[in-house]
């Protein structure tokens, strides 16, 4: 490295916690009179009991618990060398960041004396990690000051730093290896050394006491940056000699010489021989681990050469399909052909794996429609739960009409319902340039097809001409809602005014849309015929985009309530609720009810869209009015013996809603939580709303894994509680099936990688990672009940997110 390079970590990627280790006290003690001893006996001194305790102050605020090292009673010198890990991360770290070091002393019976203490920053004035041996000056009788700026600053002052200080500043670079070692020269070097520090030992009295620490180091310099910021890089042609960034065009490119050698020992003429090949048991574990592997792990030449090695042998492995298939050299026509031979003799495989090889990674027509074929094997209700991802899929065919499409549209004739959300979905795309043609292709065979079907052929009792014309006044009534809001929008004045025009508007001049003259299958939920809107039930949110809360009648005598907005892209909120959904199912098919509320959200625009309203209240709003949960609760299930008087029903309900979105909302990182976005619902389920930010995307800084806010803890009798405890359980329980669903969870989002939703949009390759982390594939289930506990005691004693709560709610407030 020449001397003008300067190579350095940043502080917001290292996910490593706060290391150093407390070496030893420097200085003379002095000698105590033991507690015991009488006046006129001679002074007995006793030997000091000392220990250091070790706190961490961001911005001046103690962050996390202190730590202790263990007692040390030998005698002068007193050597701790005790390694403390602090549970706080490097990344987690502000420029402002310091190191409170106090020494106690246990010996004087039950009261502990108070040595003296210190604080370091933990980065310089260039914003630069410390590293390295440092040593503190005590304040004696003082108790370590973290506020900032210090009272008990460890540095020892400018103008009473001499030779000794110098000379250890030197050694620290020394041992960092910043200084060349030449072993003559430093065995002479610290000879002179040990006799300049006696000499200043005995020149100062040994008045002073010094706190030995030694911080981690690291390869390179750690420079602090915040998580999140975004750097201008230098033009790649400068006048000095920086370092630049050079594109490599070979990056990424296949290295001929590897490719040579994989094409020798995949030769074809020996696969004779391979139909007999049986693994060992070596090779049989690291197959077992290649088919654990997450559908977004890539594999490695050596991997991709195993697993067609023994290809032959794992035919009856349905696991190992979508694996095999990935090792295929499709660009060589004998390999392919061998590799769809076997294709169509292997072991059947799960719909969950046909929906990866849908992916954009799998390009081969005749494997796409392996795929479909085990598609159809599913029921409309499972195929529903992936028909968004479907959707999105036909980005990657090969072409407008392929096998996915026609298949979709068959299923769509058989099903009224899947038919209209098919038909949105497609809809929605025909905005985007780039594969309007590809969708519209898929929307004309829909539309083909259901105008030939026959009476009783759809549903039952409706032919596809009248299901198809049913659907069309579906767009037709959200174009009239549109031109409703954008006249509702220009009235001036409160909302109240709004409301007013938008009941005149129903009843005058748009009064068709009180009486349909036909009904039309609701765009949420197409099984339900509505036949037009109650202006006097009708009403208007007070938001920036003034959305539209409309109830509509319902064929069979009932009401339906929907809330439409235009101005917003819903997608995002679509794709979450969706998985919500399937969540749900799952967790269902394993007997494990958590009472969630996945409302419809239907996009029928790229700025507009609908959801259903679900009556409930904002949590702000409840602890304005009632001051807890629980008082809110009691108002509707009271219960003068039951747990904190209400119904151990509704309790349970409560419990088993915030477990179940705790869960959710921590795998698919959804971020922006307060409290006017968690919604409680009458009979004590929760339920989030407002999507705007999934993946680990957050707007709000130091974001804690689970949205758990105190309030919700507290209604579960606090964090003591057994009803806390049983929280926990269904959080795990939750936590552990889900991740058996990782891959059909992985795979829907992979689906989604050429979509517009915003976060997945920006970078799906990472977006999908993210989404991989938080399954922690690598552990068990047992290690993963203790992770998630873990994670769960760290939200709930996470401060700063209430501090930004308090925030928004001002906000809030005056808006």
């Amino acid at each position: 490295m020449s001397g003008t390079e300067f190579r350095f970590f940043l502080s917001c990627d290292i996910n490593l916690p706060v290391t150093f280790r407390i070496e030893r006290l420097e200085g003379n003690l002095l000698p105590t009179k033991s507690p015991n001893s009488e006046i006129d006996a001679p002074t007995e001194e006793r030997r000091a009991e000392l220990y250091v305790e070790c706190a961490l102050y961001i911005d001046g605020t103690p962050f996390g618990l202190p730590t202790r090292t263990r007692l040390e009673s030998t005698g002068p010198p007193y050597c701790w060398n005790d390694l403390i890990t602090l549970s706080t991360k490097y990344r987690d770290l502000t420029v402002h960041s310091q190191l409170a070091i106090t020494v106690w002393d246990v010996s004087c019976g039950k009261d502990e004396g108070l040595i003296g203490g210190a604080t370091i920053l933990l980065f310089n004035s260039k914003m630069q990690l410390k590293t390295g041996r440092q040593k503190l000056r005590l304040w004696p009788g003082k108790e370590a000051d973290g506020s900032f700026p210090t009272t008990t600053p460890g540095k020892v002052p400018q103008h009473e730093r001499g030779e000794l200080e110098r000379l250890e500043k030197l050694v620290n670079r020394y041992e960092r290896g910043q200084i060349q070692p030449v072993d003559w020269l430093d065995r002479l070097t610290f000879k002179a050394m040990d006799r300049i520090k006696d000499r200043e030992s005995l020149k100062n009295g040994g008045s002073h006491l010094y706190v030995v620490v030694d911080f981690s180091s690291f390869e390179h310099q750690v420079v602090f940056q915040e998580s999140g910021a975004n750097f201008l890089l230098p033009s790649p042609i400068t006048s000095t000699n920086e370092i630049v960034n050079v594109w490599d065009p070979e990056v990424g490119k296949i290295n001929p010489s590897e490719h040579k050698q994989l094409k020798l020992a995949r030769s074809l003429a020996r696969g004779i021989i391979d139909r007999d090949l049986k693994p060992s048991s070596n090779e049989r574990k690291s197959i077992q681990r290649i088919l654990k592997y997450p559908p977004t792990r890539t594999l490695s030449g050596d991997e991709r050469q195993l697993l067609w090695k023994f290809r032959f042998s794992l035919m009856s492995e349905k696991r190992a399909l979508t694996k095999f298939l990935r090792c295929v050299e499709w660009s060589d026509v004998q390999e392919a052909k061998q590799a769809l031979e076997l294709m169509g003799r292997w072991e059947m495989i799960d719909v969950c794996d046909a929906l990866e090889l849908l992916s954009p990674v799998f390009e081969s027509e005749e494997v796409r429609a392996y795929a479909v074929s085990i598609l159809e094997r599913a029921d409309d209700e499972e195929l529903q739960c992936y028909l968004l991802q479907l959707v999105q899929a036909l980005r990657f065919e090969r072409s407008d009409k392929s096998r996915l499409s026609h298949f979709l549209v068959q299923r769509a004739l058989r099903n009224s319902e899947f038919a209209s959300f098919l038909r949105w979905y497609v809809a929605v795309e025909l905005y985007e340039p780039t594969y309007a043609k590809r969708f519209y292709s898929t929307y004309e065979i829909l539309e083909e097809n259901m105008m030939k079907q026959l009476a009783g052929s759809v549903n039952g009792d409706e032919d596809g001409f009248k299901l198809w014309q049913s659907l069309v006044r579906q767009t037709e009534l959200t174009a009239q809602l549109c031109s409703i809001m954008r006249d509702v929008r220009n009235v001036r004045g409160n909302t109240q005014k709004k409301i007013e025009k938008l009941r005149q508007l129903l009843s005058g001049l748009l009064s068709e849309l009180t009486y349909f003259e036909e009904p039309i299958r609701s765009p949420l939920a197409p099984n339900v015929l509505i036949t037009g809107i109650v202006p006097s039930e009708s009403s208007i949110f007070k938001s920036a985009l003034h959305p539209l809360r409309l109830t509509f009648r319902t064929a069979n005598g009932g009401s339906c309530k929907i809330i439409f907005k235009k101005g917003d892209d819903l997608r995002q909120d679509q794709l979450v609720v969706q998985m919500v959904s399937l969540m749900d199912r799952l967790l269902k098919l394993e007997n494990l009810d958590l009472q969630l509320t996945p409302y419809n959200v239907l996009a029928t625009g790229q700025d507009e869209g609908m959801m259903e309203f679900i009556p409930s209240r904002s949590l702000a709003q409840i602890l304005s009015e009632h001051r807890s949960i629980i008082s809110y609760l009691q108002k509707f299930h009271p219960d003068e013996h039951g747990p904190f008087g209400i119904t151990a029903t509704c309790l349970e309900t409560f419990i088993k809603s915030c477990a179940g979105y705790s869960v959710i909302t921590y795998i698919l990182g959804i971020g922006d939580r307060h409290l006017d976005n968690l919604l409680l619902r009458d009979d004590g389920r929760l339920f989030h709303v407002d999507f705007g930010f999934i993946l680990g995307r957050d707007p709000k800084p130091f974001p804690p894994p689970m949205k758990l806010c105190k309030e919700m803890v507290e209604a579960m009798g606090g964090a003591e509680s057994q009803y806390y405890t049983r929280f926990k359980s269904y959080c795990c329980e939750a936590y552990n099936i889900l991740r058996k669903s990782s891959n059909l969870i992985l795979n829907l989002f992979h689906l989604m990688a050429g979509s517009n939703i915003p976060d997945i949009a920006s970078d799906p390759e990472k977006g999908i990672l993210k989404l991989q982390e938080k399954f922690r594939l690598d552990l068990d289930d047992e290690a993963c009940i203790h992770f998630f506990q873990d994670l769960i005691n760290e939200s709930v004693s996470a401060l700063f997110p209430q501090m930004v709560e308090t925030i928004h709610r001002w906000a809030q407030y005056w808006r």
